[in-house]
């Protein structure tokens, strides 16, 4: 399951930042600290996020 959890890591969190970045850069902030903490949290929410969508598949099996 850790791996298929890394697997949808490296998807999920380009997704989520790029979501972010983008709400980021709609709402005016077009500086670079704001779009460097969109990309961060991004990629920390997708940590658990990752976990969970990896354990919901496995329970299909």
């Amino acid at each position: 399951m850790v791996r298929l959890t890394v697997l949808l890591y490296s998807f999920i969190s380009a997704t989520l930042a790029g979501i972010l970045i983008i709400i980021v850069l709609a709402a005016g902030y077009g500086t670079q600290m704001p779009i460097i903490y969109a990309a961060i949290i991004g990629f920390v929410v997708a940590v658990p996020v990752s976990w969970i969508v990896a354990k919901k598949i496995s329970a299909l099996k």
